[in-house]
């Protein structure tokens, strides 16, 4: 390599529950850099699932998060003339990011009233192992069972 590995960015804890991984769903969440909206619809969002599920909504989100989260993902190469679909681990931060993403992704296509109750249908949802990101997730790891012959190609 010629260049000197960038380095990780220090990613702040948001305001109210003071934690970084909230900061990055925001992040993840927010259009047009319109963060102030996008904490609002965030923490909406997690209001609307404390009052719906009766626990605390954070730990609710976290629970779902980690349900979305897969742990194997296939990546495309070629040996020889044909491309296999290799299954390989995932690092702790391209899962989080993977998961965060399937889980707004899925909100966004919910056909709800407002993103907040999109987004809480889906962390709900996500919660008890139904919903479109979980299913996301089971496909990536039916996918990654099916190819488990073509490991040993692993780079």
């Amino acid at each position: 390599m010629r260049k000197a590995k960038p380095k990780k960015r220090i990613i702040l804890p948001d305001p109210i529950y003071g934690s970084p991984k909230v900061t990055k769903f925001v992040n993840n969440i927010m259009l047009q850099g319109k963060k102030n909206l996008a904490y609002g619809l965030f923490y909406d969002a997690i209001n609307i699932v404390g009052e719906k599920s009766g626990e605390n909504g954070l730990e609710v989100w976290e629970k779902a998060l980690a349900n979305v989260t897969p742990s194997v993902e296939v990546k495309s190469q070629r040996v020889g003339g044909s491309t296999f679909q290799i299954p390989t681990e995932i690092r702790a931060g391209r899962k989080e990011s993977i998961g965060m993403k399937n889980l707004i992704g899925y909100a966004r296509k919910r056909h709800e009233k407002s993103f907040s109750m999109k987004l809480a249908s889906e962390i709900l949802a996500a919660y008890k192992e139904e919903g479109g990101a979980f299913k996301r997730k089971e496909d990536i790891h039916r996918m990654a069972e099916a190819n488990k012959a073509f490991a040993h190609y692993r780079t």
